[in-house]
């Protein structure tokens, strides 16, 4: 699958739901800051196939010659999706028309064109199958209640589902960021950051050593506030993260080690889905956390692995009704995360070597962050 970070993907589970009007949206706000590319994509189930909507007259479907075909956009005085984009302040819109079987091949000429790393917002659902954006939404209408073929192929890929009454959609002008040529969506889901550990092997605080000039808590922190909307701190000591200007949410029953504290912040959550990080992780792969999110949507657990015996329980998602079988372990004195779990619908995540989480156990891995940080301020 094709990598595309700087895309935002918009799809829709319907037609008529205001997919464009929301894409044009994002370009008007987000172009006051940097140059956006706008992508429109036409997939054409064969050649010389009629509309997929029934629409007479338009030849976009028939009149493909090869496999696909890119057009810029110049015009932007009509009301053509493409015009609109424009409009609303793209620097170059293109419309990329493709074959079913070739669209991988379309996108990769037009990724081409316009840079691996170009920022861009693309209206499609299908491209979905072969391209992974930086972020992917499908627009909904309120009382949409079937979807389209399309949509029904990718919808559990969405990182959110927006609704539009036909007049406004239901996301907040903060809940969509752009960063560093990156996007960020706030998902409806609790990030928790364990902070209650002893760091034996460290001989100090990790959560607090600085990293880049702030404490490795606080750069967690930053990384994960886009991306959810609510973050806990699951620590004894509030006082010591009063700064981060989150909740501290402090054990129920101290002595229970890392699933105890799991267990108090699952309480004090304000989602169904929870993803549970260390405080000793100072680069959290974003895109490793939304898919383990939306495979959340399935499961009570899902827990990465590495081989068939080394579990990352403490970068996981849980759904807030495993706390009944983990309060029911704790009560039995079984404190092992894996086990508490048993009884619960768990699906794990074999990690691929460049997902391979990096811990800062020991000083020396503390020291050798700074090392490869040199601008880091440790």
């Amino acid at each position: 699958m094709l990598k595309a970070l700087g895309m935002l993907m918009v799809g829709a589970a319907d037609r008529n739901v205001g997919k464009t009007k929301f894409a044009c949206l994002l370009i008007s706000k987000f172009s006051l800051q940097c140059s956006i590319v706008g992508i429109k994509v036409t997939v054409i189930e064969k050649a010389g196939s009629s509309c997929p909507r029934g629409v007479s007259g338009c030849d976009v479907c028939s009149s493909l010659e090869g496999p696909f075909h890119i057009t810029e956009e110049t015009n932007r005085g009509t009301n053509k999706d493409t015009c609109r984009m424009l409009a609303a302040g793209a620097s170059r819109v293109f419309w990329l028309r493709a074959l079913k079987t070739h669209l991988k091949e379309g996108i990769a000429a037009l990724l081409d064109i316009i840079g691996d790393d170009a920022v861009s917002v693309c209206e499609s659902n299908s491209l979905r199958r072969v391209v992974e954006p930086g972020l992917f939404v499908i627009v909904k209408g309120n009382g949409t209640q079937n979807h389209k073929a399309s949509a029904k192929d990718v919808i559990r890929c969405a990182d959110r589902i927006i609704f539009f009454d036909g007049d406004e959609f239901d996301i907040g002008d903060d809940e969509i960021e752009l960063a560093d040529g990156r996007w960020a969506v706030k998902m409806e889901a609790t990030a928790i950051i364990m902070a209650g550990g002893d760091s034996i092997r460290m001989g100090r605080d990790k959560s607090i050593l600085p990293v880049k000039g702030q404490p490795m808590i606080k750069r967690i922190y930053d990384q994960l506030r886009p991306h959810f909307n609510q973050i806990l701190i699951s620590s004894n000591d509030i006082s010591k993260y009063r700064f981060l200007g989150v909740d501290v949410v402090p054990d129920k029953v101290t002595g229970q080690g890392p699933l105890g504290g799991i267990a108090s912040a699952l309480a004090a959550s304000a989602n169904e889905l929870n993803f549970v990080i260390a405080s000793d992780i100072p680069q959290v792969d974003t895109a490793l956390v939304r898919m383990l999110l939306r495979q959340g949507r399935d499961f009570d657990a899902v827990i990465p692995r590495v081989g068939r015996s080394r579990y990352e329980p403490l970068f996981a998602v849980y759904k807030k009704d495993t706390l009944a079988a983990i309060e029911a372990a704790l009560l039995s004195g079984n404190n092992r995360i894996i086990e508490a779990l048993s009884c619960c619908r768990v699906k794990y995540i074999d990690l691929t070597d460049t997902q391979q989480l990096k811990n800062l156990n020991t000083m020396s891995d503390y020291w050798e962050l700074a090392g490869k940080e040199s601008d880091a301020a440790v």
